[in-house]
Formats: C-alpha cells, sequence, structure tokens
C-alpha cells in the first residue's frame, strides 16, 4: 500500500512539476444544479414521483380495507369462501408489491432519461471550457484536500452556459445591545 502511494504521489508531482501541465478542478454537482434545464428536470420527475406515490397510495389503503374487511368477517365465512377471500387479498398485496417495485424502475428510467441529456451538456462544456483554457487534466473538486481558488473553472462553465450567479445576500445590520 505504502509503495502505491508513493508511486501515486511521485506521478502526480511529476505532472505538476511539468511546465505544460495545467491542473484544474470543478463541482460538477453545482454546475448540473445550476443549469435551468435541470431545475426544469426535476420539477417533472418530482411530479412523475408524486403521482406514483398517490397511486401506490390508493393502492395500499384498497388492501388495507379489504385486509380489515377479511379480519373482521372472517369469522362469518365458510372455509371455502375464507380461502377464496385469502387467496383474494394475497393477490391484492402482491399487486401493491409489484407496483412498487415498477414505479422505483420507472422513476430510475425517467430520471436518467431526463438527467442524463443534462449531465452529458455539462460535461462538454466542461471539456470545451478546459480546452479552451488549456487544461491537461480537470478533478471533480469534492476528491481534493487543497486546492487553489484560480484554478477553479466552475466560474468559466457557468458563463459558457449563461449561468448568472445569484446576487450575495446583504450582510444583517449589526443587532444593538442594551
Amino acid at each position: 500500500m505504502r509503495k502505491l502511494f508513493f508511486l501515486a504521489v511521485m506521478m502526480l508531482s511529476a505532472f505538476v512539476g511539468s511546465a505544460q501541465t495545467k491542473i484544474g478542478y470543478i463541482n460538477s454537482d453545482e454546475v448540473i444544479g445550476a443549469m435551468p434545464e435541470f431545475n426544469t428536470a426535476k420539477k417533472e420527475f418530482q411530479e412523475f414521483q408524486e403521482s406514483l406515490e398517490k397511486q401506490g397510495q390508493e393502492l395500499e389503503n384498497e388492501a388495507q380495507i379489504k385486509s380489515e374487511q377479511f379480519i373482521k368477517d372472517s369469522a362469518t365465512y365458510s372455509p371455502t369462501m375464507k380461502e377464496i377471500k385469502r387467496e383474494e387479498l394475497l393477490k391484492l398485496i402482491q399487486r401493491v408489491q409489484n407496483y412498487n417495485n415498477e414505479a422505483q424502475e420507472k422513476l430510475m428510467q425517467l430520471k436518467q432519461q431526463k438527467i442524463g441529456p443534462i449531465q452529458q451538456k455539462a460535461l462538454q462544456t466542461i471539456q470545451a471550457v478546459a480546452a479552451e483554457n488549456k487544461y491537461t487534466y480537470v478533478i471533480e473538486q469534492s476528491t481534493l484536500l487543497v486546492y487553489p481558488q484560480a484554478d477553479n473553472l466552475l466560474p468559466a462553465v457557468k458563463k459558457k452556459l449563461g449561468i448568472k450567479d445569484a446576487p450575495a445576500a446583504a450582510p444583517a445590520a449589526p443587532s444593538k445591545r442594551p
């Protein structure tokens, strides 16, 4: 493990020491989160998720009502009728479980369908900014412990995407203590 770490440090120092190597960093989640199309996709995703949850809740309520009814009325059923009602209830519970699994799959598909192109656009823009500014490597900011502010590509990428930063909040007025 020490040998691997030492080798990685040596390779990184060789890259940094080279006059032709330029390393930048970026927070890609912040870029994607600032893109207007992300907010639109996020809203569509949330609406779809809410509608699936509503349908799932209705199905669960139906199963709950039928379960309570079965428990309440089971003493009056013949053994054959009791078995039929039990099978119906089990099928309904299975339908609820299948619905939940299918809903999760649909959510994942929609997320990939909506977010995938946005991620691709962000990546292409990051690559374009890196090429324009002659960066050899661009690293995800979350993996770095120490980094110089000058090599942050976020402002340049936002500018290329036409994203304006929100104005900074005005500082709060100092409170007067009696």
